[in-house]
């Protein structure tokens, strides 16, 4: 069973959703671009049977404030401020796709604050233009200016987020979701290749590999982490 909690950090309200037993070893899952917590719930029941599972909605992003200031930095200071408001000294950590790029920074910046590190199928970012992006109608549960403001910088990565990479210590699965993702996997193998040590599996499902094919993606995952695949 869930449950659903508030932490404020920096000003910033932060909403996240939490399962399994407050004595387990803490377990942090950031979620994609326009996601949320929610993203989460085919598998974080399977993780919450050996860890304290942790989903924050990331700013601009379902319950969480829309303040009108985004950028990937500042969605990482906000990631250290919750686990200093939940007193999480050191955590394991999956990603995917932006929240994999929240998380690897984190991981470079404060390696003390992150044991282990699954990114799923994120990418070594290069300068790239998509041309315009049209916003969907209807109400949004994310802020559009929020989605706006992270792709210009994905599109034009700054180069020390590269930098970051080599300063990595966590042990570190990356998971590239094969040819169905329309992230280029040579791209997913490359960031792997720039973190140390890091090792590199592919489940051909994707880009949304935890949606897609969630039992063998928490098979991995339970895997690497050390605990019992169920």
């Amino acid at each position: 069973m869930a449950e659903d909690g508030v932490i404020e950090a920096a000003g910033i309200r932060l909403a996240y959703r939490v399962w399994g037993s407050p004595g387990a070893p803490p377990l942090v899952l950031l979620h994609g671009l326009g996601e949320g917590a929610a993203d989460w719930v085919g598998v974080a029941p399977a993780f919450a049977r050996q860890h304290r599972v942790y989903a924050p909605d990331l700013r601009g992003h379902r319950r969480s404030d829309r303040p009108g200031d985004y950028s990937v930095e500042l969605m990482e200071a906000d990631v250290r401020g919750f686990l200093d408001a939940l007193e999480l000294d050191r955590v394991d950590l999956i990603g995917h796709s932006m929240g994999g790029l929240v998380g690897y920074l984190l991981a470079g910046d404060y390696p003390e604050r992150v044991g282990r590190l699954i990114l799923e199928d994120v990418a070594a970012l290069r300068p790239r233009e998509r041309g315009a992006l049209p916003r969907p109608e209807g109400e949004l549960p994310y802020d559009w200016e929020m989605v706006l403001a992270i792709r210009r910088q994905i599109e034009s990565p700054d180069p020390a987020w590269l930098e970051r990479l080599g300063r990595i210590t966590a042990k570190t699965l990356v998971i590239g979701g094969g040819a169905q993702s329309h992230v280029p996997q040579d791209w997913v193998a490359e960031l792997a290749r720039d973190i140390p040590g890091a090792r590199l599996e592919t489940i051909e499902a994707g880009h949304l590999i935890h949606q897609a094919e969630p039992e063998a993606f928490t098979r991995v995952a339970l895997t690497f982490l050390g605990g019992r695949p169920m």
